[in-house]
Order: structure tokens, then sequence, then C-alpha cells
């Protein structure tokens, strides 16, 4: 009898812990504050969580539009300091939001909630589109609209560029200045010499007339390599 009552009273102390959980999942069985974002959300776990499957992809995509993610909130609101002219997960292979996501690790957690971007995880035709998602800067030296981004920048490392300067001039140890020495107010495209103290137009002009050269307003034309001596002039 006592074996019975005790199996009973289990029972019954097994089911009102269930039907607690169920209540209230918040407070039984919450592990961690939901990021700042998702506070609204910290009492309502079946957002998130589907019974017997946890949290889904789907979940989240009931709140979050594809297209808008990091663009603006789910209310429709814009992001200020958003960087993208797209959101990059319409052009993610598997649309799988907890393999980059978690959750639970309180208010400002120590870690990310997310993990680092790769886009490797973008589908393979996506990759090197990078007009799609980003907007392109502003400056001289990218306003060349047929211009690639993946000839001078890498994505698995966006800086440094990896730029070949050597295409155009080679900058030599006696050449080893700042890009605002031969390039003036930031047009990368133009350049010029005088920018430096050992080369002043009036001598420049001296020793090119000593050689017969009469045209010297273009140097990279002749003088490419610092290195090499020019094999002739004009």
């Amino acid at each position: 009898m006592k074996r019975r009552w005790r199996l009973g009273l289990i029972g019954a102390c097994v089911v009102a812990l269930l039907a607690l959980t169920l209540a209230y999942p918040d407070r039984m069985i919450n592990p961690g504050a939901l990021v700042s974002g998702h506070a609204a959300l910290e009492k309502d776990c079946f957002a998130c969580h589907a019974p017997g499957r946890g949290a889904t992809s789907e979940r989240c995509l009931g709140c979050h539009r594809i297209a808008d993610i990091g663009i603006r909130t789910t209310g429709g609101v814009a992001l200020v300091q958003h960087r993208l002219k797209a959101s990059f997960h319409t052009e993610l292979a598997e649309r799988d939001c907890l393999a980059c996501h978690r959750e639970h690790q309180g208010r400002a957690p120590a870690q990310r909630s997310s993990i680092a971007f790769s886009h490797s995880l973008l589908r393979a035709d996506a990759r090197d589109r990078c007009g799609t998602c980003h907007l392109p800067p502003r400056d001289e030296i990218h306003l060349d609209p047929a211009a690639r981004c993946t000839a001078c920048h890498r994505p698995e490392h966006w800086k440094p560029a990896t730029f070949d300067h050597a295409r155009y001039f080679v900058l030599d140890p006696d050449h080893d200045a700042s890009c605002a020495t031969c390039h003036s107010a930031g047009a990368y495209r133009l350049y010029t010499c005088y920018g430096c103290h050992a080369h002043r137009p009036q001598e420049i002009r001296s020793v090119h007339a000593e050689e017969g050269i009469s045209r010297f307003d273009d140097c990279v034309r002749c003088h490419r390599d610092p290195r090499q001596e020019p094999e002739g002039g004009g």
C-alpha cells in the first residue's frame, strides 16, 4: 500500500512539473536571458521553440524577413549604421539560422551571439558578386564601374587590398613613400613625382634636356621600375 502511495505521489509530482514547465517554461527551464533585441520574447518560449523540436529556423523567419536582415528591424525601421546594399542572407546556400546564431547568453553576451560571417556560406555563384550586398566605396580609386573587386580584394581578408602597385610603378626602398606624396587629394589615377624633394621640376627638366628628352610629364612611361635604366626617351 505504501509503495503504491509513493508511486502515486511521484507520478503526481512528475505531472505537476510537466504542467508547470509547459505553463511557465521561461521560469522552469530558461537557460539564460535573451539578447536585448529579443527581450520581449523572454516569456514566450514557443515563439522560437517548437514543442519536442527545439528552436527552428522556421520560427525565426516568422519574425525576420530575409531581405531585411541587417538592413531593417522586424518592425521595418531602417538600421542607421548598416553598410549593406542588400541582405547577404538572401544569397545563403542554406537557410539554417541556428548554424550561425546563438541565444540565451545574456543581454550583453561576453561572446558574440553569432559566428563570424564567411563568404563560403554563400552560394558559389554569389561569392564574386560583391555589389549585390555591399555599397560601393565613394573614393576616386573605386569609381570605375567595370572594375572587379576581386582584382584587388579577397573575401577572406578584405583588408589590406592585394593591389599590385608594381604593375604601374615599383616601390623600391627609395620610393617607400606615403600615397599622398605622389597622389594628391586622393586622386589615385593621377600622380606627380614632384611631391618628393628629390624631384624638382627645374632639375628634372635640366637632366632630361641633357639627354635630348623633351617629354618628361609622364614619368612612369619610361621609369616604371626605378631600379632599371629606361631603354630610351623621346
